[in-house]
């Protein structure tokens, strides 16, 4: 068998002396289907994409069957060379990039400055990291064209939550104040070894050619808030901010400070934002 087309993800550790490491939360996707069908989602009219947690190269390989270049990030020292290995040929001819880095920490303005547009991020998250990453995500939205992600069924559904579903929070405010939000696939967790207690969803992130609102910090402040305590009105879950400002904030808003959080659109959220910002105002 040539490294070019490897075995499952189980007998390739064990024929390199390697077994997944929890502390990096790995499950390794083992479906080629399911591969296939993300990079399908991810290459789709994109000149670079940037796969975060590379791992094996079960995605890294579909994706180098699409034109785009490939920057492939990978934390695990072990699993790099492996990569190197598998995918020589294609490192040979510019088409892909290898990088040992923490995807938290990657310089993706560095990547970006150096790559072809539109660009475009995937990965199968760790779990453990999925929060931190889609932060990130979101603060480099107007680099990007979309994001394509692996990540748990549960986080899936609360950045698609619509106002008023049980499943919206302030992630997904967050997401979609810079995103239009899809959930793509459902991935059972005997996709992956080792099979994870979970399943998974591919989400679908495309950049919104005008955002709903920029993360400022009142931003923040506001949606986190509003969120940190679900029963609370706005009126008490706003009320640190200064109640006189707030009740005037909101009715140049038309925002009912009786309601919720969860009653909120992200812009809402905006819009109370911008209001506060100008109640506050010399």
């Amino acid at each position: 068998m040539s490294a070019a087309e490897p075995r499952g993800p189980k007998s390739e550790l064990q024929s390199l002396g390697l077994t997944a490491k929890r502390s990096f939360g790995q499950n390794f996707l083992a479906d080629k289907n399911i591969a296939r069908r993300i990079a399908e989602l991810a290459a789709e009219d994109a000149k670079t994409v940037v796969e975060l947690g590379a791992g094996m190269g079960a995605l890294t390989a579909p994706l180098l069957a699409h034109p785009a270049r490939v920057i492939a990030v990978e934390r695990d020292r072990d699993l790099v060379p492996y990569l190197h290995a598998r995918f020589a040929a294609e490192l040979a001819a510019g088409r892909l990039q290898v990088h040992e880095a923490d995807a938290k920490t990657f310089d993706y303005p560095g990547a970006f400055q150096r790559a072809e547009q539109p660009i475009v991020l995937t990965g199968n998250l760790p779990y453990q990291l999925t929060g931190p990453l889609l932060s990130l995500t979101a603060g480099l939205a107007r680099e990007l064209c979309r994001a394509v992600y692996m990540v748990q069924l549960e986080v899936a559904q609360r950045v698609v939550a619509a106002p008023g579903e049980a499943d919206y929070g302030a992630l997904s405010v967050f997401m979609q104040a810079a995103f239009r939000c899809e959930r793509a696939l459902t991935v059972r967790r005997t996709a992956f070894y080792p099979q994870p207690r979970v399943d998974s969803a591919v989400l679908r992130l495309t950049r919104l050619e005008t955002p709903i609102a920029e993360e400022t910090p009142l931003f923040r402040q506001l949606v986190r808030q509003a969120f940190e305590q679900r029963r609370k009105t706005l009126r008490n879950a706003w009320r640190a901010l200064g109640l006189a400002e707030v009740e005037a904030a909101a009715a140049r808003a038309d925002i009912s400070l009786d309601l919720r959080g969860e009653a909120l659109h992200a812009r809402d959220f905006a819009r109370m934002e911008r209001c506060f910002t100008a109640v506050g105002a010399p």
